[in-house]
C-alpha cells in the first residue's frame, strides 16, 4: 500500500529524492515519514511529517534533508549526502497523534529503497 520511489548510488556531497505514495485503502493518515536501516543497526527516525505540516528530524539530516507532502505523498530531499548515510529507506504511514515519529511495526511500511553513498 506504500510504494517507493528515488533510491540509487550516488557519490558523497551529491543528492537524491526519495518518493512515497500510499494507496488509496489506507485512509485517515496522519503521520508519514522515513526511516532507514543500515546494516547491523536499528531502524531509525530519518523525518516525518503529519497532515497539520508538523515535522521532525533526526539530528543527522538537519540542515541536508528535506521533507514535504502533499496529500498522501511524502517526499525526502536528501542533499550533501555522506557515506554514513547508505541504509535502506523505509516510507511510513501512521494514524498516531502522539508519537507518530515513532516506528511500529503495526504501522503501514514501504518495501524500502536502498540509498547507497560511496566514491
Amino acid at each position: 500500500q506504500l510504494e517507493e520511489s528515488g533510491g540509487g548510488l550516488v557519490q558523497p556531497g551529491g543528492s537524491l529524492r526519495l518518493s512515497c505514495s500510499a494507496s488509496r485503502t489506507i485512509f485517515s493518515i496522519n503521520a508519514m515519514g522515513w526511516f532507514r536501516e543500515a546494516p547491523g543497526k536499528q531502524r531509525e527516525l530519518v523525518a516525518a511529517i503529519t497532515k497539520g505540516g508538523d515535522t521532525k528530524y533526526a539530528d543527522s539530516a538537519k540542515g541536508r534533508f528535506a521533507i514535504s507532502r502533499d496529500k498522501n505523498t511524502v517526499y525526502l530531499q536528501l542533499n550533501n549526502l555522506k557515506p554514513d548515510d547508505t541504509a535502506v529507506y523505509y516510507c511510513n504511514a501512521n494514524r498516531r497523534t502522539t508519537g507518530w515519529d515513532v516506528a511500529r511495526p503495526y504501522d503501514d511500511w514501504g518495501p524500502g529503497t536502498q540509498v547507497t553513498v560511496s566514491v
